[in-house]
């Protein structure tokens, strides 16, 4: 397999590299003196309101004698309370992220006949086009899981008899096709990786109609497809917690941009995968497990308070892990005093760490949870509480169960392109003004100058 060369950073490209830097670089007042939020949010992290949905509501904050006060987070699915519909599925023994999809897409609770058709039809849809699994995922495998994800939904564009019609029956069936084959690619994507680039054997299980998304993802990674029941449920309410936050997270808010320009499916959801991608996003879940790594290697104690707190101060002032001066796992942009999404993850990772014999990794993941705003509340100026966020409780989930650390962003995907899809339709049913907020521009204007003159 021939492989195209790329150079590397030369000192000449360091040269332009500087020139670039200062060329770019835009004075910090300048976002106070125009009272721009960055980042679409203001100090307090509430975001500039841009769009209405009808999907989620992440709640934060309620009102007190006419304030605004911090609360509990909560996390609505179509204005249900996730938190109810995890302790029905859980209560009623059955698996949750199918249900959840419909819930999402479909804006009800489905009917028994209702959630088996989707079932049926998602079973139907797992089927990748003949060779392409050889054509487009084996022949050219890569070390991130997500690039691939990515070209490979690019890629089924060009299998698709109408990819550029947005009508919604086509959109819908597009989507209800993504949600299924993402966990197949993903799956095959990462054996590919395995076998090319670490030497491992390549095993690849064709996925079972019949079986839940969750299952199929444990039966076609394993080289023996074997699960326990436990795991197979822990993965699932994974996937349903991922589903859905909103429309103002980076990777909605991107399917949101891309969407109201009028282009196809594929595109929509590759730009909102590469989002996803990011350590500040999607990206996060891997951080915190190798924090852990990192925090386990250095210290004998796990139970050693100081010692763990010592290590957290570390991080925050840059001396530690990565140096990037952030406890990876703590904090959101919206909740405060707690994420529900965590919540409900702690429930249940304890059962699992007996199941896997990892009871001292969870005590250790207590601790810091506990320790870790603390030490930030002491360390920083904070404008808002800081509390464990779903990646910190997911990653630990994922390391639990045997999965790979390379396939930790691609599931969040798995279970996100859910929310993507119901975001996707309801932009182009709503909206239909394409996206496009302002930048104010402070350059100074200056004259041409000839060549000669410069």
């Amino acid at each position: 397999m021939s492989h195209y060369n790329f150079s590397k950073v030369t000192p000449a490209i360091e040269n332009f590299a500087e020139k670039c830097i200062s060329s770019h670089n835009i004075d910090p007042e300048l976002y106070v003196k125009y009272d721009v939020k960055r980042g679409l949010r203001d100090l307090n992290g509430k975001g500039v309101l841009a769009g209405l949905t009808d999907i989620s509501e992440v709640c934060s904050s309620k009102i007190v004698d006419g304030q605004s006060v911090p609360c509990d987070g909560k996390l609505f699915y179509r204005g249900i309370d996730v938190e109810e519909l995890v302790d029905g599925f859980i209560t009623e023994n059955r698996f949750g992220f199918e249900e959840a999809t419909y819930l999402l897409l479909f804006g009800s609770l489905p009917q028994k006949d209702e959630l088996s058709e989707l079932k049926k039809i998602l079973g139907s849809f797992r089927t990748l086009p003949t060779t392409f699994v050889r054509d487009i995922i084996m022949k050219s495998p890569g070390n991130d899981m997500m690039n691939i994800l990515a070209r490979s939904v690019l890629t089924l564009y060009a299998y698709d008899d109408m990819p550029d019609d947005t009508s919604i029956p086509n959109v819908l069936r597009q989507c209800l096709e993504l949600i299924s084959l993402l966990p197949v690619m993903a799956v095959y994507a990462y054996h590919s990786y395995n076998y090319y680039k670490k030497g491992g054997s390549l095993i690849i299980h064709r996925p079972r109609p019949e079986l839940s998304t969750a299952e199929n993802i444990l039966y076609t990674l394993r080289d023996d497809s074997k699960y326990t029941a436990l795991e197979a449920k822990i993965l699932d309410l994974a996937l349903v917690l991922h589903a859905e936050h909103g429309g103002g997270n980076n990777s909605t808010f991107t399917t949101h941009v891309v969407s109201s320009s009028g282009t196809d499916t594929y595109s929509s959801v590759a730009a909102s995968l590469g989002s996803l991608k990011g350590p500040k996003h999607g990206g996060a879940n891997i951080k915190v497990v190798q924090m852990f790594d990192d925090l386990m290697a250095n210290i004998s104690d796990w139970t050693d308070e100081n010692a763990i707190r010592e290590y957290l101060i570390g991080l925050l002032e840059k001396r530690g892990f990565d140096k990037s001066g952030l406890i990876y796992g703590m904090g959101h942009a919206v909740y405060s005093i707690s994420d529900p999404r965590a919540r409900v993850l702690k429930k249940f990772v304890k059962d699992l760490s007996v199941e896997k014999g990892m009871e001292k990794e969870y005590e250790l993941y207590k601790l810091v949870e506990r320790l870790a705003p603390e030490v930030i509340g002491e360390k920083r100026k904070i404008y808002k509480g800081v509390s464990a966020n779903v990646d910190f409780y997911s990653g630990l989930i994922y390391r639990m169960l045997g999965l790979p650390s390379e396939l930790y962003t691609p599931i969040f995907a798995i279970a996100r392109i859910s929310g993507w899809s119901a975001h996707r339709i309801e932009e182009l049913i709503n909206a239909n003004k394409i996206i496009r907020p302002a930048y104010k521009a402070v350059s100074e204007r200056v004259p041409y100058i000839k060549m000669a003159n410069r």
